[in-house]
C-alpha cells in the first residue's frame, strides 16, 4: 500500500472515545474523517465530518462507508469480522480481518499467544459444564473462567475459590458455550505495552505503563512504569514478538502480568488504541492516535519516547462532579471529556492526565483531590 496523504477521508467503525481521538489526531493533519456508528452524536460522530447513523455490520451503513472513505480502521473489536471481510473488496482496511477474529475469541488468542512463543497462565478450553467438572480437581484452585467470547472490564468471567464457585461457573458456560479456564496468576502488578507498526513492517512502542484496576476497570496508569530495566526491556521483546506472529498492522495493546519474580505472563491483547496509552497525548512524543494514524496510512513511524514522567486517571461517571469542580484547582491536569451525554456509574466520561517530576508526590495529589475513593498509590504497590 502507498503512503495516503490528505485530504484523503479516513472511515473510522465504532464512534466512542477511542474513534473522537484518532479523529482528532487525524483532522491536525488535514484528514476528514467518516464515522460508522449506531449511536447519534456519540463521541466520534461529534468532530467527523460525515457521520453514519447505522449499526457495525449494517450492509447499507457499510456500503456508504465504504464509497465515502479513501481507507477504514476501527477504533474497538467487538464488529463482525465476516463484515469487514466484504468491506475490504470495496475500500482498503489495512489491519485486516484476522486481528479481530483472533482478539475477540479468547481461545483463538490463546492459541496464537502460545504461538508467538510468549508466556501465558496455563490454560483449558471448557466447552461444556461436564467438561469443567471434569477438569477441575487437576487443574485446581484458585483460577478464573472466561467467556470466549464477549466480555470486558471484567464482565463474563468468574473467579473460582472453591468447590463452591463451580455453581456460577457451570451457569456461565450453560449461558455462553465454549470457556477458557485460566490459572490464576499471583501478580504483583499490571503493566502494558502499546506496540504499532505499518505495512513497511517498521515497530515503535509506547513508553510502558504501570496499570492499576479497580473492580477490573482500569483506574490509573503510570509512566514510566516502576519495574526494571531488564522487566521493561523483556515487556517490550514479548509485544514484538507478537506483533510479528500476528504480522501486525496498527496498534495492538498487550496487557501483562508481572509477578513478585519479575516473571511476565501476557494476558490478554486490545487490536486498537487503549485507555491505558492515553496519556501518550500529552506525554509522549508521538500519541499513540497519532501513531495509529500513521501506521494504517504506511506513514513512516515517529519516535514515541517520554517527555515526562505522567499519571493518568479514568473519569468515570461517579467522578464527573468533582473532575468539574477539580478544573479550577488544578490549573496544571489535562482534562478530557468524551462528549457523552449520561454520566452513568462506572461509564468511561473522560481522563485526567497530570505531568509531574515527581510520581509519588502526584499520586499523593490525587488521592487528596477527594474525585476518586481508591487510594492509587497503595493498590499500585499492593
Amino acid at each position: 500500500m502507498t503512503m495516503i496523504k490528505p485530504p484523503a477521508v479516513i472511515g473510522i467503525i465504532g464512534g466512542g472515545q477511542l474513534g473522537r481521538m484518532m479523529a482528532l489526531a487525524a483532522k491536525e493533519a488535514g484528514f476528514k474523517i467518516a464515522v460508522l456508528d449506531p449511536a447519534e452524536d456519540g463521541p466520534c460522530a461529534q468532530v467527523a465530518d460525515y457521520p453514519i447513523i447505522a449499526a457495525y455490520d449494517d450492509p447499507a451503513g457499510l456500503e456508504k462507508l465504504s464509497k465515502l472513505s479513501d481507507i477504514v480502521t476501527y477504533e474497538f473489536e467487538n464488529i463482525d469480522a465476516d463484515s469487514l471481510d466484504e468491506l475490504q473488496k470495496h475500500v482498503p482496511v489495512p489491519q485486516g480481518s484476522d486481528l479481530i477474529r483472533i482478539t475477540q475469541n479468547r481461545q483463538l488468542e490463546k492459541e496464537n499467544l502460545t504461538a508467538a512463543g510468549v508466556p501465558v497462565a496455563d490454560y483449558k478450553i471448557i466447552e461444556h459444564e461436564q467438561g469443567l467438572y471434569d477438569i477441575i480437581g487437576t487443574f485446581g484452585f484458585p483460577s478464573i473462567l472466561k467467556t470466549a467470547t464477549g466480555g470486558y472490564d471484567g464482565k463474563g468471567q468468574v473467579k473460582l475459590m472453591s468447590n463452591d464457585d463451580l455453581a456460577e461457573a457451570a451457569e456461565l458456560i450453560h449461558q455462553n458455550g465454549t470457556c477458557v479456564l485460566e490459572s490464576f496468576v499471583d501478580f504483583d502488578l499490571e503493566i502494558s505495552v502499546i506496540i504499532q507498526r505499518n505495512e513497511r513492517g517498521e515497530t515503535v512502542h509506547q513508553p510502558v505503563a504501570e496499570n492499576v484496576h479497580v473492580n477490573q476497570i482500569l483506574h490509573a496508569s503510570i509512566v514510566p512504569a516502576r519495574i526494571s530495566q531488564a522487566v521493561r526491556e523483556n515487556a517490550v521483546k514479548l509485544a514484538n514478538q507478537i506483533a510479528d506472529h500476528l504480522q501486525l498492522i496498527g496498534t495492538l495493546a498487550v496487557e501483562m502480568f508481572v509477578d513478585k519474580n519479575g516473571e511476565i505472563y501476557v494476558n490478554e491483547l486490545a487490536p486498537r488504541p487503549h485507555n491505558s496509552g492515553h496519556y501518550s497525548i500529552e506525554a509522549s512524543t508521538c500519541s499513540q492516535f497519532h501513531q495509529h494514524i500513521r501506521s494504517v496510512l504506511n506513514w513512516p513511524l515517529a519516535p514515541a519516547e517520554l517527555v515526562k514522567p505522567v499519571v493518568m486517571v479514568n473519569v468515570l461517571g461517579q467522578h464527573m462532579e468533582g473532575t468539574l469542580d477539580a478544573m479550577e484547582k488544578y490549573p496544571h491536569w489535562s482534562f478530557h471529556l468524551y462528549g457523552k451525554h449520561e454520566a452513568k456509574t462506572n461509564r468511561k466520561m473522560g481522563h485526567v492526565t497530570i505531568l509531574t517530576d515527581d510520581l509519588e508526590n502526584t499520586l499523593q495529589e490525587i488521592d487528596e483531590s477527594g474525585i476518586w475513593q481508591t487510594r492509587i498509590k497503595q493498590e499500585a504497590q499492593s
